[in-house]
């Protein structure tokens, strides 16, 4: 049953809160790869988390999923904290949530063929076998673009595209509420992109999926999502639902991020500048606002103090001390 605030809507289906993760170095040292991230996934909704490589896309979507261990915070799914279960009672609530890998090569057994490796979803569930499973999993590859008759392959007679596909079919397979898909197009050819964009839109729509999409490349992302989250250097920049973010970002690591990524319309076109540098170490993050070494408008005062997210619209925030000056 669908949960509701106190103001009759629905509640989000993922309630991320104060999401940290440290890990340890050597000498003592510690990697801040997450601290205090905030954001939600609303029911049958696509949400995407953008931002450079190292900036701990990645390892917010894992701890989300308690692959790894969370230092701090909460992820409240369907009203529960997955942070605070135990193991044996978490295990239920995986058969809820799946996840996408980047490399679809790597992510698939090679030694099994297609069948056995969606059988191994299939007894998750509990899913007899038999005539039973041989239907259900020609289903799964029906419902991801592929032949029944390929159950019977082994992952290295597919080409990438496909091979995300039965990916795809496997997180699929245990009928989840939740998806973390994972850089799940960045690996494949430009033209075999759009075609497993267009599958996830459709299986999204068509089985009420909600997903947590991770990406770079916000161009992608602006043809998938509903909201976005940009995250930098493991903290959250700025999130709002996808227009008001496209069409007006107020953070300057959101704006040079979208400078850098290709737009068909030539009228958005060069209205901004492209990013300068390389990102920070977490090891040794700026103080202060940690975008601040690379950002055209920085004062000294963004040195000082760390900003909080600030709403600037419905459902917009931004983490800028400067936000209110900026053209």
């Amino acid at each position: 049953m669908t949960t509701t605030h106190a103001s009759g809507e629905a509640a989000p289906l993922l309630s991320v809160r104060g999401l940290t993760k440290r890990f340890p170095s050597k000498g003592g040292r510690v990697v801040r790869a997450l601290e205090d991230v905030s954001f939600d996934v609303p029911r049958r909704a696509t949400v995407g988390l953008v931002g450079e490589s190292g900036s701990g896309k990645t390892t917010a979507g894992r701890c989300i999923l308690r692959l790894i261990e969370p230092s701090a915070g909460e992820a409240r799914f369907d009203g529960v904290d997955l942070f605070a279960l135990p193991p044996r009672a978490l295990r239920a609530y995986r058969r809820r949530m799946q996840i996408v890998f980047q490399d679809p090569f790597s992510s698939l057994n090679p030694r099994l063929r297609v069948d056995a490796i969606l059988g191994e979803a299939l007894d998750a569930r509990g899913f007899p076998r038999g005539a039973a499973r041989r239907e259900r999993v020609a289903e799964l590859l029906s419902l991801v673009g592929l032949s029944p008759d390929h159950a019977r392959r082994f992952p290295h007679e597919f080409s990438g595209g496909q091979r995300q596909r039965i990916g795809i079919a496997r997180a699929l397979a245990v009928e989840p509420d939740f998806i973390v898909a994972d850089e799940p197009v960045s690996a494949l050819d430009v033209s075999v992109q759009a075609q497993v964009l267009n599958l996830l839109c459709d299986l999204q729509a068509r089985l009420d999926l909600s997903i947590l999409f991770i990406a770079h490349d916000l161009s992608v992302v602006e043809y998938l999502c509903d909201e976005v989250v940009v995250l930098y250097l493991g903290r959250v920049m700025e999130r709002g639902p996808r227009r008001a973010v496209y069409d007006a970002p107020r953070h300057p690591y959101t704006r040079a991020l979208l400078a850098t990524a290709p737009v068909p319309d030539p009228a958005r076109r060069g209205r901004r500048s492209p990013l300068p540098g390389d990102i920070p170490s977490p090891l040794d993050p700026p103080s202060g606002c940690v975008f601040r070494t690379r950002c055209p408008a920085a004062i000294p005062a963004c040195a000082q103090t760390v900003p909080p997210l600030e709403a600037v619209g419905a459902g917009h925030h931004v983490a800028c001390i400067r936000h209110a000056a900026l053209p």
